[in-house]
């Protein structure tokens, strides 16, 4: 299990009072300063989303039209919310609920090349309905029961290892060549002497010794360090390009007009019912995987998943993740989706339900604050994420690699995930090459009939592409 910050408190017989009862605080051995701490955490990490959603859904659509970028963000933080409060409050577990980023890409780069914003948001909405039926009848987690433990842990680390990439890249830290060989770089050319990675150098050294010294609350240090030390070379040096901003502004009235805005009246004469349901099985597959690695890594990492790695109140967690998806696109920011950011406050300690309603209750708060989203700089946060990745990856040690059967799967699945920017690629090479290996191996007799099931279903996922072309022609 993944080392906390500093040492949990020992669990106490009896709550303190209801607040600790609901909660199970003192039975999962935390305090409610420790889930605050937590909470405000894992939202400074993951604020960002507030801005950059709506630079990720500014595409214009099939018809021309944009969606206003001020209407986005004032609806992602509403929505992310309610999501995340509705998940504390249902599940007690300490994840938090955003914009899905894969996702909300797939909407502005392939989806609405053919359909209206509306009629995205409405195939959104029908892959929550979808997931929440899976989930309310059982088969998500029956699904989610067939998959290994040997995979669910290389979930784990793969996800660790891909927010550490992600917190590479957006500090700049890593950079794409734009050259086949190589792909990426450190920095730019190989030189990483700038203002922006020394702000991200400085932030991960400072959370990387107050966490080996076990200093409580030293991922959230490192952030408000960070974001001083920006602030002032940012008056010392303007011109350097550090992500630091601050408009002067400190309220705005939210704009909430793209609420509702969801077309069900699909032209079928412009796009074909069987290139619809091309979409919504891709964004099914995105959705459904890329939270269930997440929750599962999630709940590996605060020493909340059981020996098969499931957790506590499951089947509710993946019914409320479905009705993210289904708010998200009633709102107009895409699917709402569990955030692998939340492995920030889980890294604080936080362990319950409460941490959750508290980044909730901030992300509402965002909505008439958005100047000050811009304010923590987004090396700063990434630093934060590469922590993080870093405590994640200790799963590691409990994966037995001397049976290439189980080495081959997990490997493929943890690469994959950084390499190709999806934890639902990684799962689907997982899936695939565990299925295809034990079998042909003559372990076929271990191999779920589910997972046959999964795997062939992302076979369909990777090769969408022709089929999609075929079709189209």
């Amino acid at each position: 299990m993944t080392t906390a910050p500093s040492p949990a408190p020992a669990p106490t017989a009896e709550p303190v009072n209801a607040l600790d009862r609901f909660f199970e605080i003192s039975r999962r051995g935390s305090t409610i300063g420790t889930e605050i701490r937590g909470g405000v955490v894992t939202f400074v990490t993951m604020a960002y989303i507030v801005i950059l959603n709506p630079l990720i859904l500014s595409t214009p659509d099939v018809a021309g039209k944009m969606l206003s970028g001020e209407a986005v963000a004032a609806a992602t933080a509403l929505t992310a919310g309610v999501m995340t409060i509705l998940f504390g409050l249902t599940t007690r577990l300490p994840f938090a609920f955003a914009a899905g980023l894969g996702i909300n890409a797939f909407l502005a780069f392939t989806v609405v090349g053919s359909v209206t914003w509306p009629e995205a948001m409405a195939l959104v909405m029908i892959n929550g309905v979808i997931i929440v039926l899976l989930a309310a009848t059982g088969l998500r987690k029956l699904i989610f029961d067939a998959v290994p433990v040997q995979l669910k842990l290389a979930i784990t680390v793969g996800i660790g290892l891909f927010i550490a990439f992600i917190g590479f890249v957006n500090a700049g830290f890593v950079t794409s060549t734009k050259n086949a060989s190589p792909p990426v770089d450190l920095g730019i050319g190989g030189s990483v002497a700038s203002l922006t990675t020394l702000m991200f150098v400085v932030t991960l050294m400072i959370g990387g010794v107050l966490i080996a010294l076990r200093v409580k609350g030293a991922i959230l240090i490192a952030l408000v360090g960070g974001t001083l030390l920006a602030a002032i070379a940012n008056l010392i040096w303007p011109s350097e390009g550090l992500g630091f901003a601050f408009s002067g502004s400190i309220v705005s009235v939210p704009d909430l007009s793209l609420i509702g805005q969801v077309d069900f009246g699909f032209d079928f004469a412009k796009v074909g019912g069987v290139t619809l349901v091309m979409f919504v099985f891709t964004l099914l597959f995105s959705n459904f995987f890329d939270a269930m690695g997440t929750m599962t890594g999630l709940a590996k990492n605060a020493g909340l998943a059981y020996k098969d790695g499931t957790f506590p109140r499951l089947r509710s967690a993946f019914v409320v993740e479905g009705l993210g998806a289904v708010a998200g696109g009633a709102t107009s920011t895409s699917s709402n989706t569990v955030y692998v950011d939340s492995a920030s406050g889980i890294g604080e300690g936080a362990r319950t339900g409460l941490a959750a309603v508290v980044v909730g209750v901030l992300f509402l708060l965002s909505m008439f604050f958005t100047p000050l989203t811009l304010v923590v700089p987004i090396e700063v946060g990434s630093a934060a994420l590469v922590v993080v990745g870093a405590m994640m990856m200790g799963q590691i040690k409990e994966i037995k690699f001397t049976n290439f059967a189980v080495a081959l799967p997990v490997f493929l699945t943890i690469v994959t995930m950084p390499l190709t920017y999806s934890i639902a690629n990684g799962i689907g090479v997982g899936f695939i090459s565990w299925a295809l290996v034990n079998s042909l191996s003559g372990r076929a007799r271990k191999v779920h009939w589910l997972m046959w099931v999964v795997a062939a279903g992302f076979a369909l996922y990777f090769v969408r592409g022709p089929i999609e072309t075929m079709l189209a022609g």
